[in-house]
């Protein structure tokens, strides 16, 4: 039972979500990730005002934690250390691909398909995992390579959904299968609002001195000339 910001700059777009219980109370969302270091703590600053709650009110700051881009998730996490030292919070980490199967469970609500959120992570390359409906890991966050038959054994076994800004390249990859399903997604701090709250409840809260992004795989420095 708690008041908490969730922010989100793993992507593109990032957003803010002021959550009561795990329930949504208002997100706001911007789809310009050079902005995000200026407009986040503005959405927070308008959240808070236009609701007349004072941050002493709130009872944690929560952060997706990554993976996605280095730069985004530096902005967002920082962002929430800072408003975690400032008005002495608790600091909750939610894993981005987590987030985002919370979210697409919710827009599917079906418990007997596999859920698999990917991150565009360059080239071939995506970050994924896969979870069931409970939210358990079935395959591990990874940065992984993507290949015809990168999914086969799990394909052969069950019906999986690919989401994400990942999974197009990964569709054009696919041999056909019938148990592939792809949605569309839209990634949304609001989605790490049940996620957020169920930490809460089990004072599952982040290293504040020392916790930094789940990066997943070295910065990639591109090569001049």
């Amino acid at each position: 039972m708690a008041l908490i910001i969730n922010i989100d700059t793993a992507t593109v777009r990032g957003s803010v979500t002021l959550a009561r219980d795990g329930k949504i109370i208002q997100t706001m969302a911007s789809e310009e990730q050079r902005d995000h270091a200026a407009t986040i703590p503005l959405f927070i600053q308008q959240i808070l005002n236009e609701h007349g709650i004072h941050p002493d009110a709130l009872d944690a700051i929560a952060v997706s934690a990554g993976p996605g881009s280095y730069t985004g998730l530096r902005v967002g996490v920082a962002t929430a250390k800072g408003l975690c030292y400032a008005w002495n919070k608790p600091l909750i980490a939610v894993s981005t691909l987590k987030m985002m199967a919370q979210g697409m469970l919710l827009q599917q609500g079906d418990s007997n398909i596999l859920y698999a959120p990917m991150l565009d992570a360059r080239r071939a390359e995506v970050f994924t995992a896969v979870y069931n409906a409970s939210l358990e890991e079935v395959l591990a966050p990874q940065a992984m390579i993507l290949e015809g038959d990168s999914f086969k054994d799990l394909l052969q076994q069950h019906k999986i959904i690919f989401f994400g800004d990942g999974s197009p390249k990964w569709r054009e990859m696919l041999v056909s299968t019938d148990n592939a399903i792809f949605a569309g997604y839209e990634i949304n701090a609001g989605d790490m609002a049940p996620l957020s709250e169920l930490a809460f409840a089990k004072k599952d809260f982040a290293d504040l001195a020392y916790f930094s992004p789940f990066y997943l795989k070295p910065f990639f420095f591109p090569k001049k000339g």
